[in-house]
């Protein structure tokens, strides 16, 4: 783990910032080893793997949307289809993800990407007093409590999971 005050990816970091968040700054947690997954971000942090919010990009009908879904768990791309009312979901290219967040996959926050959107939140995140979301790096994390994440996400909550 290293300084606090170097963790969160400088963008993050202005954007939360903005947002009246300074307070999570320190609250950061940096893993050298990384956190590109949930299962390698639970493994460092110590906690449940659903404790993890990912922050996964999706195309619906051509048009980026963030899906944030607890780490243990599965988007099922139908129910967001049906949840958007789009015709077609797919998950967004990499490229495509750098490019409207600012962020490469492993490393997106659930805000304060480049450009906004719309945001789902699986009900699932309410299953934990605290989740761990990454701070626009693959080596960097920060806890939060799920219903406060979801509202500075702009995120609508919805059930989106794989129950399969």
């Amino acid at each position: 783990m290293t300084d606090a005050a170097h963790a969160a990816h400088p963008r993050f970091a202005e954007a939360v910032t903005a947002m009246g968040l300074a307070e999570l700054l320190p609250r950061v947690r940096t893993f050298p080893e990384g956190a590109r997954t949930a299962q390698e971000a639970a493994d460092a942090i110590g906690c449940a793997l659903s404790q993890i919010c990912k922050s996964l990009i999706f195309a619906a009908d051509g048009v980026p949307v963030l899906v944030l879904m607890d780490g243990a768990s599965r988007v099922d791309v139908e129910r967001v289809r049906q949840e958007l009312d789009a015709e077609k979901v797919t998950r967004a290219k990499a490229a495509v993800v750098r490019e409207f967040t600012g962020y490469a996959i492993g490393g997106i926050p659930p805000f304060g990407h480049l450009n906004r959107t719309r945001v789902l939140a699986d009900r699932s995140l309410l299953a934990h007093a605290e989740v761990w979301a990454a701070a626009g790096t693959p080596h960097a994390v920060f806890p939060m409590e799920p219903k406060e994440l979801a509202a500075h996400a702009g995120a609508a909550l919805v059930d989106v999971r794989d129950v399969a």
